[in-house]
């Protein structure tokens, strides 16, 4: 029996723009994704050709892959400005199109992969069995899965190669399937416009007007992190490892990916059935720490299952870290107890009595004492939070850089008839051999460590030395600047021949007319289905659906559901009747209530566990 080969894994980290990609490659990720010029689930960050095929470029090296988001909803005047634009991303060497809608699959595409967004409800076998089965070469999961889910998928489905998110900022509701935004702001989340409605402030009511929770952000959650359940999430299945955030800036992005690519690759050596799916090794000039970038506090979600702390309702802004408690307040400075170590140019924070978060900028610090630039209204036992570490801050963004990128070389000097051999391979197997006509000349000391230390100074390239072999007849001198030259020559022709050997990777669509397997096993698509232009209704046709409704956004529709969410706020509030207990005088229907008069009826599936949130009403009438 053939011995079994690695199992490839991926780390996957977001990019704002093009110097946000460079970051994240260079800081451990083996891919990244990248906002399209148009039409991406974040409009505001879409990317230009030039910067998308510079970072191309820039990852290839390392043989890293660049996927473009294209994930949002179409129109039909949409259609021929996309695949235009699609064979321009292909063209500069892009490696995939994470896609949403199907109308993108009926265009005349070149040979690109395409990855099934998570913005498509990727949560059951079927659905995951269906999209490997036509050819998309990679699925994203819904977020909402527990690892037995993922197990069972990746059992059910072992071909396909499964993406999960692992870290950043959640979205209540099931990815595509929230159009709280488009009703209340007329901003769409599937066309790329995102209001963020889940972090507003609501009331929680009943049906008798008896308030439950008051002015709190129900709806808002904590960010994701699994970083401690990387190796279950690799024993279930997953085969790449998705970091949130095509909004962060460039600190996040490598603090972040670095703390992941420090997990993984203390993984690989203990687990050798898995290994890295691009070239180079990582060397850091800092400490990663994930909490001290952005966050609401931490959940690792529903991966085991429903818990009780998923949940950000007193505030949806960044906490950061906690700091400690306060002792003693004066008139222009205070004592914290604590752990936690202020710094000049902090930035703290702390709930203050209206139950709000109230941040403040701390000028210095004498001792134990510490002086705000303005002294807020603190009191003795509140609890404070960094949500600004400028040391940390400034050190991920200074000019020197705080990670390097190295692929081993292996390089042998050789004698030849007319002078010498330089031969070069690379940790990939790249080989490269030059000649160079040079005269023998005696040296009067031992040369190896002097030509070790010469063909050694490869400075700012990719490369790092690992390995120097010198096969010589006698102790020859060969001049420091014909070292120099050499190395630079071997270093250029080794680059160009990395980027010749990319392993591009090409399409594998099977257009093969599979039943398209719906969430109520109908052959209906309603307004969830996000049908927005003709070509993805000819897809959803030609795949067995006989009536497709028009999306959200080109028809609204009376009493919709708007949200449909794993998260219940019963649970979270804990009047759960499967898991906690009954409330017997609250009257349900549940409703939302938001601070300009509308209320959200709830509607609560105890059975699948979940929670909807409905289309509003005013003075009890639906809008």
């Amino acid at each position: 029996m053939a011995e079994q080969q690695p199992r490839k894994i991926e780390l996957l980290a977001p990019a704002k723009n093009r110097i946000c990609g460079i970051e994240a490659i260079r800081h451990g990720a083996d891919a990244v994704y990248i906002g399209a010029p148009r039409f991406g689930a974040r409009a505001a960050a879409g990317n230009g050709i030039d910067d998308i095929a510079s970072l191309v470029e820039y990852a290839h090296l390392y043989n890293a892959r660049v996927y473009v988001a294209l994930n949002t909803l179409l129109t039909d005047d949409e259609l021929l400005p996309v695949e235009a634009m699609i064979d321009e991303l292909y063209q500069v060497g892009i490696d995939a199109l994470i896609i949403q809608d199907m109308g993108i699959t009926r265009m005349t595409l070149p040979p690109i992969p395409l990855h099934a967004s998570t913005q498509m409800d990727n949560r059951t076998s079927e659905r995951v069995a269906f999209l490997n089965d036509i050819g998309f070469r990679q699925i994203v999961l819904a977020r909402e899965l527990s690892l037995e889910e993922i197990r069972t998928i990746h059992r059910t489905v072992p071909t396909a190669a499964l993406e999960v998110f692992v870290h950043g900022a959640l979205c209540v509701s099931y990815s595509g399937q929230c159009y709280a935004s488009q009703a209340c702001f007329g901003r769409s989340a599937n066309r790329g416009a995102c209001a963020q409605f889940c972090r507003l402030p609501f009331s929680l009511q009943d049906a008798d007007g008896r308030e439950i929770a008051g002015r709190k952000h129900l709806l808002s959650l904590r960010d994701l992190n699994r970083i401690e359940h990387l190796e279950e999430l690799l024993d279930a299945g997953v085969t790449s490892l998705k970091i949130e955030g095509r909004l962060k800036d460039v600190t996040y992005v490598k603090n972040v990916t670095a703390a992941y690519r420090q997990k993984l690759d203390a993984l690989f050596e203990r687990r050798k059935e898995y290994v890295r799916s691009s070239s180079g090794a990582c060397r850091f000039h800092f400490e990663p720490q994930p909490g001290k970038s952005f966050n609401r506090g931490f959940t690792d979600y529903f991966l085991k299952g429903r818990s009780a702390k998923i949940d950000s309702f007193d505030t949806p802004k960044s906490r950061g870290e906690e700091m400690g408690v306060v002792k003693t307040v004066k008139e222009n400075y205070f004592v914290l107890s604590g752990a936690g170590v202020f710094h000049n140019g902090d930035g703290a924070c702390f709930m203050n009595k209206q139950g709000a978060l109230q941040g403040f900028r701390i000028n210095r610090v004498a001792d134990n004492k510490v002086y705000p630039h303005e002294m807020p209204k603190l009191a003795t036992h509140v609890t404070l939070y960094r949500n600004h570490d400028q040391e940390f801050e400034q050190r991920l963004s200074a000019a020197n850089p705080t990670a390097e990128r190295k692929i081993a070389l292996s390089v042998e000097l050789l004698e030849t008839a007319d002078g010498y051999m330089l031969s070069a391979t690379d940790e990939d197997g790249n080989h490269l051999s030059l000649s160079f006509p040079l005269g023998k000349e005696e040296a009067r000391n031992p040369q190896a460590d002097y030509l070790k230390s010469q063909l050694g100074k490869l400075g700012t390239t990719p490369f790092v030395l690992k390995e120097f072999v010198s096969v010589l007849s006698g102790e020859w001198f060969i001049p420091a600047s014909k070292l120099s030259e050499w190395r630079r020559t071997l270093v250029e022709q080794l680059l160009e021949l990395r980027r010749a050997n990319y392993p591009r990777l090409m399409a594998k669509w099977r257009d093969r007319r599979l039943t398209f397997p719906t969430s109520d096993g109908t052959s209906v698509l309603t307004y969830t289905g996000n049908v927005m232009n003709r070509s993805a209704a000819v897809f959803y046709r030609e795949h067995g659906i006989t009536s497709i409704e028009p999306a959200f956004e080109q028809q609204p529709v009376s009493g919709a559901v708007l949200m449909f969410c794993k998260h219940c706020l019963k649970y979270s509030l804990g009047l759960c009747p499967k898991y906690q207990r009954r409330t017997a005088y609250l009257v349900e229907p549940f409703y939302l209530a938001s601070q300009d008069g509308r209320r959200f009826p709830l509607k609560f599936d105890c059975k699948k566990c979940t929670m909807q949130v409905l289309a509003p009403t005013v003075n009890g009438q639906l809008q």
